[in-house]
């Protein structure tokens, strides 16, 4: 486990725990290093006064400014982060606890688990255990890098997970997409098709069956490249039928003969071969 991204406690009413604060999830992503073409060399960043066309360190050289009115700014330094007055600098504060249900997944943000200090262990496993009983996940806030974040707290994987949210005022409105209203009619036979493909495609949800393909076909192509092989280009994709009504029924086909010729795959892998029969 990496070291602790920060540090504080939860309130829980009149409990104080402390805790300490982790990275939950990491990206696994290609990483690509910048090369100027002519010579095969790393490219470097460097900052620069607009002002004076100076170089600049970005450490020493660098201060956060807010600005004002055009062209003036108020300097703002670590110590002004810390001494901002609410509560939440240090603390994570519950104010409420709710069903899961009803937090909308597009309000999370990013994930962090919670360890206990050795003095907050039996608090620690109370408010587990009270989540637990409850069924409850806690809403609270917490400052984390310059943000007092709505937040939530629920029961994974044997520890607490903080889970950063959206505030209200930061989620879009959807009111000025172009979408279908009550006047695009939908024909009984292409609805009972796409409720067919839904139940057909319907199981126990394995995340840990999901892989990016994108990123493995990349290394390997890279592997190639390092080794000198030529690569190939891959096969054109077949077209796409523009009939809605022959292509639910191309869909439905489709997946009968794969869930057919994929009896002894679903065998080996029973999370996923509970399949609602097809209609």
């Amino acid at each position: 486990m990496p070291r602790p991204l920060w540090k504080g406690a939860i309130s829980f009413g009149m409990v104080s725990i402390p805790i300490k604060l982790y990275t939950a999830t990491e990206e696994k992503d290609v990483r690509f290093n910048m090369l100027h073409r002519e010579d095969m060399s790393r490219v470097k960043q460097k900052l620069f006064c607009a002002e004076e066309d100076v170089e600049i360190d970005r450490g020493s050289d660098v201060v956060k400014g807010y600005e004002v009115t055009p062209g003036n700014y108020v300097v703002v330094d670590e110590e002004d982060f810390e001494n901002v007055p609410v509560k939440t600098t240090h603390t994570i504060d519950i104010t409420d606890f709710v069903d899961l249900e009803e937090i909308d997944p597009i309000l999370y943000q990013k994930t962090y688990f919670l360890e206990p200090e050795e003095i907050g262990m039996k608090p620690f496993a109370l408010l587990m255990r009270a989540l637990e009983e409850t069924g409850r996940v806690a809403i609270a806030k917490v400052t984390l890098r310059q943000k007092e974040q709505l937040c939530s707290l629920r029961i994974y994987d044997g520890t607490i997970a903080l889970e950063t949210m959206y505030y209200a005022d930061e989620v879009r409105k959807t009111r000025d997409l172009s979408v279908p209203g009550e006047d695009i009619k939908i024909d009984d036979r292409e609805l009972k098709m796409a409720t067919s493909i839904v139940d057909m495609l319907t199981g126990d949800f394995d995340f840990a069956s999901y892989k990016d393909e994108y990123r493995e076909a990349l290394l390997d192509v890279i592997s190639k490249k390092a080794e000198g092989q030529t690569i190939e280009a891959p096969a054109p994709a077949a077209a796409k039928i523009t009939d809605l009504t022959e292509a639910l029924r191309a869909s439905v086909e489709e997946i009968r003969k794969r869930k057919r010729g994929g009896t002894e795959d679903e065998e080996e892998t029973p999370t996923r071969s509970r399949r609602a029969k097809s209609a």
